[in-house]
């Protein structure tokens, strides 16, 4: 085990400067009751720092109009405002064009749309699929809605005691049938980090299609979509301290360009008749309706403070704080994690003996403490390690070693009450 000291050490080298952090970070004033908040539900939701927060007041008071078409000067700069984050975003994962970057609802949204266009236009009866025993629930019930219509069969990776896939057995489960992978990069409910490249890299090997839900990872480590060569990737703008209710799914230019559109509707069209409808190009083909124009404003700049702070400052600072908390706990005998790959970030799951998670939260909600509690969207994690639920301390570059401590102290508390 990583020594306390030699992790305080690394934590308190001015790696990121905390205080200042904190400060573009409203909520993070709150009080609840008479404590001061401490937010570890970041596997959840992120946060939103002023910039975000400023933007969409500046949107709503000075150029709220729709978007795209409109020759007036509101919908004009509405419109440069959505096209100058879709680039963001573009060089944020090192994409190669403004036209792979498609904006959607959420992850959840991004992942059901290329489960669509896919299972449509490459999956047949009888053609496999490889899902990962750690997916959240959006990578597996678009897949099983289609694998009925479809009659496709989905094969899993399975995941060993500590919470790693079981690597030598991916190559076992692909055949002459099996058309695709989609896997989670980090778990929500794990922490653990996967072997992406191993993982794409046999992907590859057997001309498979690949899906990378990079949701918690997106926001924790630099990722490059080039570098990676994977087809798709998803995340949602809310894990990122981007507005809710914006995601994005990256997808290779040659791929989206041969497959079918998603939705029908306005935008995603050249021209439309009774006789004929003729698709708009690319991005545009997949964005039916009035987008999220505030939240993806929000997530341009959201995207902006990352940059200023760094990724790779960040992860080594949620890295060695992620490991800071999972040592406080491992302090505590009643205390069993649920999850303890070498390689993990942000996420500490856990649970107690003879205490449900549901009471843990509560309880620690009434000393400040904010934490998620239940089976996180990830029904198949918890029957592999059976268990009903965990309680799940997620962290990110604004919360402090002093806060773990608070939280820990406040656990110990309730396990003695509850004697």
């Amino acid at each position: 085990m990583q020594k306390e000291s030699q992790i305080n050490n690394i934590i308190n080298k001015n790696i990121l400067d905390i205080n200042k952090i904190r400060n573009d970070f409203p909520i993070l004033n709150t009080k609840i009751g008479n404590y001061d908040l401490v937010y570890l539900d970041n596997a959840s939701t992120t946060q939103k720092p002023n910039i975000v927060i400023d933007s969409i007041i500046d949107y709503y008071k000075n150029y709220n109009s729709n978007i795209h078409r409109g020759v007036h000067s509101l919908s004009q700069k509405a419109t440069d405002a959505v096209e100058l984050s879709r680039k963001k975003v573009k060089e944020f994962i090192n994409a190669h064009s403004v036209k792979e970057i498609i904006f959607t609802k959420g992850a959840t949204d991004s992942l059901n749309l290329v489960a669509n266009i896919i299972s449509e236009s490459y999956l047949k009866e009888g053609d496999e699929i490889i899902l990962t025993n750690m997916e959240h629930h959006a990578n597996i019930v678009p897949w099983q809605l289609l694998s009925n219509k479809y009659n496709f069969q989905i094969k899993i990776i399975p995941i060993d005691d500590n919470g790693d896939l079981t690597y030598d057995e991916i190559e076992n489960l692909i055949t002459e049938k099996t058309k695709l992978i989609s896997f989670v990069h980090i778990s929500n409910t794990l922490g653990t980090i996967n072997d992406v490249n191993f993982v794409l890299n046999l992907a590859k090997k057997y001309n498979l299609i690949t899906v990378l839900d990079a949701s918690q990872s997106i926001q924790h480590t630099q990722i490059d979509v080039t570098e990676l060569d994977v087809d798709f990737l998803v995340f949602s703008a809310h894990k990122v301290y981007a507005p809710t209710g914006v995601g994005v799914l990256y997808g290779k230019e040659k791929l989206l360009n041969k497959l079918p559109p998603y939705q029908g509707g306005g935008d995603m069209i050249l021209s439309v008749s009774f006789e004929q409808t003729i698709l708009n190009e690319l991005p545009f083909k997949y964005e039916a309706g009035t987008i999220n124009i505030e939240g993806i404003i929000g997530l341009g700049y959201a995207i902006d403070y990352l940059n200023s702070l760094g990724l790779d400052k960040i992860n080594y600072y949620e890295t060695n704080l992620t490991k800071y908390c999972e040592n406080k706990l491992k302090e505590i005998d009643e205390v069993t994690i649920i999850g303890n790959s070498v390689n993990k970030v942000s996420s500490n799951s856990f649970i107690v003996q003879n205490i449900h998670p549901h009471d843990i939260g509560s309880m620690l909600d009434n000393y400040g403490v904010a934490v998620r509690t239940g089976h996180h969207c990830t029904e198949p994690i918890m029957k592999r390690f059976g268990i009903p639920a965990t309680t799940r301390a997620s962290i990110c570059f604004y919360n402090t070693t002093e806060e773990i401590d608070v939280f820990v102290e406040k656990l110990k508390e309730i396990i003695i009450f509850f004697k």
